[in-house]
């Protein structure tokens, strides 16, 4: 069986791709080869692979530029969702569609890991491209499945773990903030539990993320720890790193429909981070 990956030279897209691989052969496609806004250029990559499944994690994940360049994010995050959507829908395949933590308020006050089925609510244009990408994905294709992760990170992505080591190499000591709390996730992990949905037709929306929770500070300083670095490092609160773009407080997601539907669990964070700094290493 075939699979077409969209975004496939992003950190997610390389390790779905390496993922895939073991069902049969992959079609990874990106920008400049294909824009997911060209619905001629879906039907045409489509019908020349005839895949099992389209895989759509091309992505505008630039929180902060997103502010001032909304057209873009929802041509990629909502148009491209759709597009991507109907062209798999015409063709009898189903569609995976990420979305993100972002979506949901992030109340400081939450007392527990969002489940899938919690009304959204979405600050910040990324948040709203990505919560339209949800709808125009749910509308177009019934064969569907959404899946929500949280601070992705992986090979050759510019994601917060290779930040925090480049400033710790640059910088006389750092400022991370505490008040920020979220489940961080290797995209390795994140590909399997994909993975693991495409081999149900358990169709809908899921979380995937590692299992657990820090805030920024704590994961900053797990990073600095695995990798050596004494690099001094002290807490802050977000107010202090003004941004144009509002960023949930708290944003842990549950992964028990994940794990209901598939047995496939996602192991913990911390785990997962070490692996990531082997291979990063290897």
């Amino acid at each position: 069986m075939a699979t077409l990956i969209l975004g496939a030279r992003g950190q997610l897209g390389r390790d779905l791709c390496a993922t895939f691989a073991r069902l049969g052969d992959v079609v990874g496609i990106d920008l400049p080869e294909l824009d997911v806004a060209d619905r001629h250029a879906v039907d045409r990559q489509i019908a020349l692979c005839h895949p099992a499944w389209v895989i759509n994690a091309a992505a505008y994940t630039d929180v902060e530029k997103a502010e001032s360049d909304r057209d873009a994010a929802f041509r990629t995050n909502e148009t491209g969702a759709r597009v991507v959507a109907e062209a798999a829908a015409a063709a009898g395949i189903p569609v995976v569609y990420y979305s993100t933590d972002f979506v949901f308020g992030g109340d400081a006050s939450n007392a527990r890991p969002y489940e899938c089925d919690d009304p959204i609510a979405p600050q910040g244009v990324y948040a709203a491209s990505k919560a339209a990408g949800e709808t125009a994905t749910r509308l177009a294709n019934p064969r569907h499945f959404i899946i929500r992760t949280a601070w992705l990170y992986g090979p050759g992505g510019n994601n917060f773990v290779e930040k925090i080591l480049r400033a710790a190499h640059s910088r006389p000591q750092l400022k991370v903030v505490d008040d920020e709390v979220g489940s961080p996730t290797h995209t390795l992990d994140l590909a399997d539990a994909t993975l693991a949905l495409c081999r149900t037709e358990a169709y809908g929306t899921y979380h995937a993320v590692n299992k657990g929770s820090c805030n920024r500070y704590d994961f900053a300083r797990e990073i600095l720890r695995l990798a050596g670095l004494t690099t001094p490092i002290g807490p802050c609160r977000a107010n202090e790193f003004p941004s144009q773009a509002p960023r949930p407080a708290y944003s842990v997601l549950s992964n028990a429909k994940l794990e209901a539907t598939t047995a496939y669990r996602m192991r913990p964070w911390r785990e997962a981070l070490v692996h990531y700094m082997e291979r990063r290493n290897a």
